[in-house]
Protein backbone atom coordinates (compact mmCIF):
# COMPACT_ATOMS: atom_id res chain seq x y z
CA UNK A 1 0.00 0.00 0.00
CA UNK A 2 1.31 3.61 -0.92
CA UNK A 3 1.55 6.36 1.79
CA UNK A 4 0.43 10.00 0.94
CA UNK A 5 3.98 10.70 1.46
CA UNK A 6 4.88 8.51 -1.74
CA UNK A 7 1.88 9.22 -3.71
CA UNK A 8 2.71 13.02 -3.35
CA UNK A 9 6.33 12.25 -4.18
CA UNK A 10 5.02 10.36 -7.49
CA UNK A 11 2.89 13.28 -7.76
CA UNK A 12 5.07 15.72 -8.22
CA UNK A 13 7.55 13.90 -10.06
CA UNK A 14 4.99 13.62 -12.63
CA UNK A 15 4.10 17.07 -12.43
CA UNK A 16 7.94 18.52 -13.04
CA UNK A 17 8.19 15.85 -15.59
CA UNK A 18 5.00 17.55 -17.65
CA UNK A 19 5.90 21.02 -17.34
CA UNK A 20 9.02 20.27 -18.77
CA UNK A 21 6.54 19.65 -22.12
CA UNK A 22 4.63 23.21 -20.99
CA UNK A 23 7.92 24.26 -22.08
CA UNK A 24 8.51 22.83 -25.44
CA UNK A 25 5.07 23.96 -26.26
CA UNK A 26 6.09 27.79 -24.95
CA UNK A 27 8.93 27.38 -27.88
CA UNK A 28 7.11 25.54 -30.58
CA UNK A 29 7.25 28.70 -32.54
CA UNK A 30 10.88 28.57 -32.53
CA UNK A 31 13.06 26.70 -34.45
CA UNK A 32 13.48 23.33 -33.00
CA UNK A 33 17.33 23.61 -34.08
CA UNK A 34 17.70 26.56 -31.75
CA UNK A 35 19.97 26.58 -28.76
CA UNK A 36 17.20 27.43 -26.18
CA UNK A 37 15.82 24.64 -27.68
CA UNK A 38 18.39 22.07 -27.65
CA UNK A 39 19.18 23.06 -24.07
CA UNK A 40 15.36 22.00 -23.15
CA UNK A 41 15.84 18.50 -24.48
CA UNK A 42 19.32 18.13 -22.75
CA UNK A 43 16.83 19.17 -19.40
CA UNK A 44 14.70 16.32 -20.71
CA UNK A 45 17.33 14.11 -21.15
CA UNK A 46 18.62 14.97 -17.48
CA UNK A 47 15.32 15.17 -16.20
CA UNK A 48 14.61 11.47 -17.31
CA UNK A 49 18.60 10.07 -16.25
CA UNK A 50 17.57 11.97 -12.77
CA UNK A 51 14.16 11.08 -11.87
CA UNK A 52 13.90 7.59 -13.39
CA UNK A 53 16.54 5.59 -15.65
CA UNK A 54 19.51 6.49 -17.31
CA UNK A 55 18.52 7.96 -20.50
CA UNK A 56 21.16 7.60 -22.97
CA UNK A 57 21.16 9.58 -26.82
CA UNK A 58 19.94 6.18 -27.88
CA UNK A 59 17.13 6.07 -25.48
CA UNK A 60 16.11 9.78 -26.03
CA UNK A 61 15.81 9.64 -29.92
CA UNK A 62 13.62 6.31 -29.04
CA UNK A 63 11.34 8.50 -26.87
CA UNK A 64 10.98 11.24 -29.20
CA UNK A 65 9.49 9.12 -31.59
CA UNK A 66 7.38 7.61 -29.17
CA UNK A 67 6.26 11.34 -27.76
CA UNK A 68 4.70 12.20 -31.77
CA UNK A 69 3.77 8.41 -32.06
CA UNK A 70 0.56 9.11 -31.62
CA UNK A 71 -2.17 7.96 -29.53
CA UNK A 72 -2.20 8.76 -25.38
CA UNK A 73 0.72 9.83 -25.05
CA UNK A 74 0.84 12.60 -27.98
CA UNK A 75 -2.22 13.30 -26.69
CA UNK A 76 -1.18 14.13 -23.36
CA UNK A 77 1.62 15.70 -24.66
CA UNK A 78 -0.29 18.19 -26.47
CA UNK A 79 -2.51 18.73 -24.09
CA UNK A 80 0.05 20.61 -21.64
CA UNK A 81 1.89 22.41 -24.13
CA UNK A 82 -0.86 23.16 -26.74
CA UNK A 83 -1.61 21.26 -30.23
CA UNK A 84 2.05 20.32 -32.17
CA UNK A 85 3.94 20.05 -29.35
CA UNK A 86 4.56 16.11 -29.00
CA UNK A 87 6.04 16.84 -33.05
CA UNK A 88 8.55 19.44 -32.14
CA UNK A 89 9.78 17.99 -29.12
CA UNK A 90 10.32 15.07 -31.36
CA UNK A 91 11.67 16.95 -34.17
CA UNK A 92 13.81 18.88 -31.14
CA UNK A 93 15.41 15.44 -29.57
CA UNK A 94 15.91 13.88 -33.06
CA UNK A 95 17.94 17.04 -33.98
CA UNK A 96 20.32 16.59 -30.40
CA UNK A 97 20.68 13.02 -31.38
CA UNK A 98 21.63 13.31 -34.60
CA UNK A 99 24.26 16.23 -33.31
CA UNK A 100 25.80 13.88 -31.08
CA UNK A 101 26.25 10.87 -33.23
Amino acid sequence: MMTAALVSIISTVANEFMQLFVEFGQMKEMDPEDEQVQLQVRKLQDYITDHFYTCSDKILCGLGRMYAGGGELTENIDDVGGVGTAEFASKAIDIFYMSRR
